[in-house]
């Protein structure tokens, strides 16, 4: 439990102050030098406690984290606000929402490797740079939690988050098509560390930067590389082929579907058709054999005799048709 703190009796301070000035009374003039001194001491007193007027501002999303005698006391949001004036408080403003960063295997154009080179799941050694971008989402843990958390906390945090992260993979995944999954993985266990360390920072991006195998190998790696770039290239290729042959060849298909189902259509209806005629002759036929029998012969005189130009007419004479359409009568001999 917080001791109370003592209060303060103004009227005793008062009485004490005119004894001690009691002693050095010149005249009458002792208790004007009184009055004096206690303006001077209520001026001093407004002036010091007039420093405890401070601003939190909106910009970068300020938090002013208060402390009494050292002991955390709240937090104070944007706006004019006051506090007590050093030496019994101080107050510390932070800018929560301003992003910072963290280079990891470098430092700006300068590499790191002793941060950088680490092992990868399939027993390889990979050089693998890391930037690192984040902000303070609880200003009071940011500040008396733990020693430097931006410092030597989040490198430390963040190195074993990365090496914990390839050391699962192989090195195909860090170097080409797996390097958004690997930053993924990345950020959701740096996080967890820096929550579980109490830092109260919030990781918002996590980047690899540049990322390649050891010298020894870098030659025998980049070939890896294209090649995959030219099996993707050839895929995209055959693809495109592919949607533009595709469409033409199901339109034809269709066409010659169509065009099949027509003629189907068209020999059964001439099929059906030629059936039911013979089926109805047959009836017509079965009806009267003879007359039918004669009919039959008939349309099939007019079907044939057209075509032919001798024809044999009366016993002993032979009728001659003419290209003009006239007929000579030409008799046979006995």
């Amino acid at each position: 439990m917080r001791q109370e703190e003592p209060e303060v009796n103004l009227e005793q301070i008062l009485e004490r102050l005119r004894r001690f000035f009691g002693r050095f009374r010149i005249g009458g003039g002792g208790a004007s030098m009184l009055y004096i001194l206690l303006g001077v001491l209520v001026v001093a007193f407004a002036v010091w406690m007039s420093t405890g007027i401070y601003t939190v501002s909106t910009v970068g999303g300020e938090v002013a984290v208060l402390r009494r005698f050292g002991e955390f006391s709240g937090e104070k949001g944007p706006g004019l606000q006051w506090w007590w004036p050093a030496p019994i408080g101080t107050k510390s403003i932070v800018q929560a929402d301003e992003i910072r960063r963290l280079e990891l295997g470098f430092r700006g154009n300068t590499p790191a490797p002793q941060e950088s080179l680490m092992i990868t799941g399939d027993e390889n050694i990979v050089d693998a740079q890391l930037l690192v971008q984040y902000n303070i989402k609880d200003a009071t843990d940011f500040l008396f939690k733990v020693v430097d958390p931006d410092g030597i906390t989040l490198r430390d945090v963040a190195e074993t988050a990365l090496r914990q992260v390839v050391g699962a993979r192989p090195i195909d995944d860090v170097l080409t098509d797996k390097k958004e999954e690997v930053q993924a993985d990345t950020k959701v266990l740096l996080q967890a560390l820096l929550d579980q360390y109490l830092t109260g920072i919030r990781v918002t991006e996590v980047k690899l930067q540049n990322v390649n195998p050891p010298a020894q190998v870098q030659a025998a790696f980049d070939d890896v590389v294209k090649a995959k770039e030219d099996k993707e290239r050839i895929i995209n290729l055959a693809d495109a082929y592919k949607e533009e042959i595709l469409p033409t060849a199901e339109g034809e298909a269709a066409r010659l579907r169509e065009d099949a189902e027509a003629f189907r259509a068209e020999r059964i209806n001439l099929a059906t058709g030629q059936a039911e005629r013979f089926n109805a002759i047959l009836s017509e036929y079965l009806k009267s054999t003879e007359v039918t029998r004669q009919r039959l012969y008939l349309d099939a005189m007019e079907l044939i005799l057209p075509g032919i130009t001798k024809i044999i007419g009366d016993p002993g004479n032979i009728v001659v048709l003419t290209e003009g359409g006239g007929a000579n009568i030409v008799p046979l001999p006995e």
